[in-house]
């Protein structure tokens, strides 16, 4: 299995920043002298390491270079890290799909690097559902309060199979959001598909809206593809790419 993290985005919703949102710091690390800063990406990188992911890509826009200046080859966090960039302002699928041609027949961990998750072992519980059950994608999914800014999933009866992705309702009765996810081949070769159509169709529409991730998990279920869920009842998932979860992870780092 190797670790993917989309690091395209530029943090429009927080405002002009002195660094890239992944390496703003939440809480710190404890040190003789006192705290140290700790950036929001560590902490998906020691989920990782918890979950026994060593390799991971990180793909960044260009200008994002103080990702890599900070975390080097990753060895000081406990995995190893390679680069690669992306030069299409598409959405988060297209940041996925540069790194499509890297990966091969592997699994993939995908990780967002702007959100806090807990219970520590997300990853790891993910992994050992995704090993045993062999679903074509796994989503870690936890309660959402704010269905209106996030994918929502429909969870089966059996609280397993995800039926579908409706990405940002504004009325919905449906409670769990997708914050992590691990995936087989079969869904990287969709995204792929997927990814190339939606270039193709940008020829002759300007404005099409950004790809979500989302639609490309819903493109998953539309084509039959086994897509489960593992639900975190008493879990969080916060995201500081929000101005609301930027003040939220402050209070946490204060606490």
């Amino acid at each position: 299995m190797i670790g993917l993290i989309p690091a395209g985005g530029m943090a429009t919703r927080l405002g002009p920043l002195p660094c890239s949102k992944e390496l703003l710091p939440v809480g710190g690390w404890a040190e003789p002298d006192g705290l140290r800063p700790r950036p929001i990406i560590t902490y998906l990188l020691a989920q990782w390491q918890r979950a026994g992911i060593t390799q991971a890509f990180i793909v960044v826009k260009p200008g994002k270079w103080d990702i890599p200046a900070y975390l080097g080859d990753g060895r000081a966090f406990g995995l190893n890290l390679a680069y690669l960039t992306v030069h299409e302002p598409y959405g988060a699928a297209y940041t996925l799909a540069a790194a499509m041609p890297f990966i091969e027949d592997r699994s993939v961990a995908l990780g967002l690097p702007d959100v806090l998750l807990s219970p520590d072992d997300v990853y790891a519980t993910l992994a050992a559902h995704h090993a045993t059950a062999q679903p074509d994608l796994t989503l870690g999914l936890f309660p959402c309060a704010r269905p209106q800014t996030a994918d929502m999933v429909d969870l089966a009866a059996d609280g397993r199979r995800v039926k579908g992705i409706v990405i940002k309702p504004s009325q919905t009765s449906l409670r769990w959001t997708w914050m992590a996810a691990i995936w087989s081949p079969r869904l990287s070769d969709l995204l792929t598909t997927v990814v190339a159509t939606d270039r193709a169709a940008r020829q002759h529409e300007a404005n099409r809206a950004e790809l979500h991730i989302g639609a490309v998990f819903q493109a998953a279920i539309a084509a039959g593809l086994r897509v489960e869920g593992v639900t975190f009842p008493h879990g969080h998932a916060l995201d500081i790419g929000t101005p609301a979860g930027w003040a939220s992870a402050v209070r946490l780092g204060r606490e």
